[in-house]
């Protein structure tokens, strides 16, 4: 993918993998929607990269834990940078035990983990059939080939 020009979503941003991924993606000449969660280190990265090339960074909170949030966060995006070019599916969570965990820890693993890809892509494909483009990539895990022995919430969600 040419990245000049391009805009580009990376959920989980405010850190680790998504702030490294925003950040060589706006070397490449990407415009950066950086998304994660509130009283993360987004807003502080967008204004830093805003600063090195003005209108190419955009922060925006949203939890894509819940359908509605990342329906908030295309259309953000759309009108924050236009078009979408890719969406790097970052965010995830690692939590509960093997024996343990909650119902709350279960559903919010599925939600995070699984659910947030297909919702961000019931709202980026329509527009990327009609214009006949358009990237949706995702971080994945060891866990997803083998077992993360001690997280069957974040193991299982990361099969699936």
């Amino acid at each position: 993918m040419n990245f000049a020009g391009a805009v580009a979503i990376v959920t989980g941003a405010g850190g680790g993998i998504g702030s490294a991924h925003v950040e060589r993606f706006h070397d490449a000449g990407a415009t950066g929607v950086l998304s994660d969660r509130a009283g993360t280190n987004v807003e502080a990265l967008a204004a830093r990269l805003e600063a090195k090339r003005p209108g190419s960074a955009h922060a925006v909170i949203a939890d894509v834990s819940r359908e509605e949030e990342n329906e908030r966060l295309v259309n953000e995006a759309r009108r924050l940078a236009g078009p979408i070019d890719l969406f790097f599916a970052n965010a995830g969570v690692a939590m509960g035990t093997d024996l343990n965990a909650s119902e709350f820890e279960w559903r919010t693993s599925f939600d995070v983990n699984v659910h947030s890809h297909r919702w961000a892509a019931k709202y980026l494909m329509p527009e990327w059939l009609r214009v006949g483009k358009g990237y949706f990539a995702s971080t994945a895990s060891a866990a997803g080939v083998l077992a993360q022995i001690g997280s069957a919430p974040y193991s299982v969600t990361k099969h699936a």
